[in-house]
């Protein structure tokens, strides 16, 4: 069995930044400080990405919520950027506006209709910060994918 390998993907973290600062009304409530990216590579699974919420039962020992997306190799890099950037906005949606450590389930607020209208507002709203983020996106396949 292949052993799971994480590394670090601040190219990744830039993107999220670039969406929630273009997606205020959507994403105004996430804290991008507390937002960490990582590749991961090992997996079988069809997943191109996960989002993990830190427990707010870490709050007892000092560390406040946080979040982790996770992109997997196999599956992410092969995507074009704008498809890359459905990806993050989908995971970007599981974080409640009480960005509190826990996830949105699949359903009302997380689905694949909301990530169409949000990619649609983004690129109608500006045009020049679309194409921004979708250049970012082509420049940050994860490391060693290809």
């Amino acid at each position: 069995m292949a052993r799971l390998r994480y590394e670090p993907l601040p190219c990744l973290c830039r993107i999220v930044e670039l969406i929630v600062g273009s997606l205020p009304e959507a994403f105004g409530h996430v804290e991008t400080d507390r937002v960490y990216c990582v590749a991961s590579r090992g997996h079988r699974g069809a997943s191109l990405a996960r989002i993990h919420g830190m427990s707010p039962a870490w709050a007892a020992v000092g560390v406040g919520p946080a979040y982790l997306i996770e992109v997997v190799v196999e599956n992410y890099a092969p995507l074009p950027p704008r498809e890359r950037v459905r990806v993050l906005i989908h995971e970007l949606l599981h974080i409640p506006r009480t960005f509190s450590g826990a996830l949105r389930p699949h359903g009302r607020l997380v689905n694949e209709r909301a990530v169409r209208r949000l990619e649609r507002t983004l690129a109608r709203r500006d045009p020049g910060a679309f194409r921004a983020i979708l250049g970012e996106a082509a420049r940050c396949p994860p490391p060693g994918a290809r």
